[in-house]
């Protein structure tokens, strides 16, 4: 049996060109998506970046990061 003939290729084939002739007849939607992926950018680099700290790198001595993390854990059980 060829690998072309395979059930696994012609689903992912199909798939491909589902969402590639989609994507290709699409006017307002490449805005839309242009716009999704400004916010996702937004949301995953910037806020990280300004807003959540890297509490471990501040707080723990290097190499015994799990350590920390173990204690704090254990500490607010009680």
């Amino acid at each position: 049996m060829h690998w072309k003939q395979t059930t696994i290729y012609r689903w992912g084939y199909n798939v491909f060109h589902l969402y590639y002739d989609g994507f290709k007849s699409m006017t307002v939607g490449k805005t839309l998506w242009l716009v999704i992926l400004i916010k996702l950018f937004i949301i995953f680099v910037i806020l990280k970046l300004f807003f959540f700290p890297n509490f471990l790198k501040e707080k723990a001595t290097k190499g015994n990061e799990a350590a920390y993390v173990s204690s704090q854990i254990t500490g607010r059980i009680k």
